[in-house]
């Protein structure tokens, strides 16, 4: 060890500061040891992690500290400086990604099956398919009955609750993967870990990152589908099309600022 100390020491003193964080990765490595593995993930965790503004950042608040996926350092009105509600703000935004995630493949999904893949669905806009449950034939996913048929909106409704609320319930008391010192509410593993993901702690880290950032663009695009559907009455596939055939007319910056659904 005091011979790896002076290494460090002396290729610090050459100019490799970061020699320090790359000896702890390998001795992470071959020691399997899951703590020091993490600063494998140097450029997503940790002090010298990116930036959301890159070299021009400028300090990063102090209670940012790169702990956590997704921290790129910024926070200009210190929703974050209090513990608690930074823990609660942080679990908030990932289960949201996680449904944005879901809801944006939903919002596409059915109408590319239309449009592209000729796959008769009675209603693929994703926010007027809702309305086919109150219909005499009701609601086929995907256009066919085999798979969903939806009649009723109480028993959508109650269905809806149970698996929800079970899972939910699930996730919050922590799964397997709770610690003795407080329950994991936004990575519970077990059953909700099929494909065992979580047991490889460096690659854990990595895909927590994914996510984040995954979600974070899914939010957006759901955003942006919702503002879509009031201007121009359209799918987020359609309004795509309708760009490629006429970039220079059909885009957000030549089209009238009210509403398809105004007055």
């Amino acid at each position: 060890m005091m011979k790896a100390g002076k290494i460090v020491n002396q290729l610090q003193a050459a100019g490799m500061k970061d020699i320090a964080q790359t000896v702890a990765c390998e001795h992470g490595k071959n020691t399997n040891n899951a703590i020091l593995k993490n600063a494998c993930n140097a450029e997503f965790y940790g002090p010298n992690r990116g930036k959301w503004l890159g070299p021009f950042t400028g300090e990063v608040p102090a209670y940012l500290t790169g702990e956590f996926p997704g921290d790129y350092g910024w926070d200009h009105i210190g929703l974050s400086a209090d513990p608690e509600t930074f823990k609660r703000y942080r679990e908030t935004e990932v289960i949201h990604a996680r449904f944005a995630m879901l809801g944006a493949l939903g919002c596409l999904f059915p109408e590319i099956l239309s449009k592209y893949a000729g796959v008769p669905i009675a209603e693929p806009v994703w926010f007027k398919a809702g309305s086919q449950i109150f219909s005499e034939g009701g609601l086929d996913y995907l256009g066919n009955p085999n798979l969903v048929h939806a009649q009723s909106i109480v028993a959508i409704l109650t269905f809806q609750v149970i698996l929800m609320g079970t899972a939910e319930a699930y996730r919050v008391n922590g799964g397997p993967l709770a610690k003795p010192e407080g329950s994991d509410a936004i990575y519970p593993g077990g059953p909700l870990d099929p494909l065992g993901l979580a047991k490889d702690e460096g690659k854990f880290s990595d895909l927590k990152v994914k996510e984040i950032k995954n979600g974070r663009l899914a939010m957006t695009a759901m955003l942006g589908f919702y503002i879509q559907a009031l201007v121009t009455g359209k799918g987020p596939v359609e309004n795509w099309a309708s760009h490629l055939a006429d970039p220079s007319n059909v885009n957000g910056f030549a089209q009238a600022y009210a509403t398809k659904f105004s007055v």
